[in-house]
């Protein structure tokens, strides 16, 4: 009964070709560097530039929503006007946006 029903031995795996796993791999990571890491970094770098631009009397608004006018500034805290006769101090790198003048005098 051998004769109808045949061995099946075990091959041999085919070989992948290595340009064939490295080429989407390589455009996969391009893909994230151009999409996720570089927008990223330009952000950062936009953020960094902000805050080593700031200078007394600039209008600011924080992360936290806080508005208010710097009165002093030294490397890594400023602080910052946000009524008549009050004042806080806050990291320089929490300053989310510098507003157009005029803006706290006028909220």
């Amino acid at each position: 009964m051998d004769f109808l029903i045949q061995p099946a031995y075990a091959q041999a795996g085919q070989q992948g070709d290595p340009l064939g796993f490295l080429l989407p791999m390589a455009i996969i990571f391009a893909a994230f560097y151009f999409l996720l890491i570089r927008p990223q970094q330009k952000k950062q770098k936009q953020h960094a530039d902000l805050v080593n631009s700031l200078k007394e009397g600039d209008e600011i608004l924080t992360a936290g929503g806080i508005l208010g006018v710097i009165t002093g500034i030294s490397e890594h805290y400023a602080i910052v006007k946000i009524s008549n006769n009050t004042e806080i101090k806050i990291q320089k790198s929490s300053v989310a946006q510098v507003v157009p003048k005029d803006t706290f005098e006028n909220a």
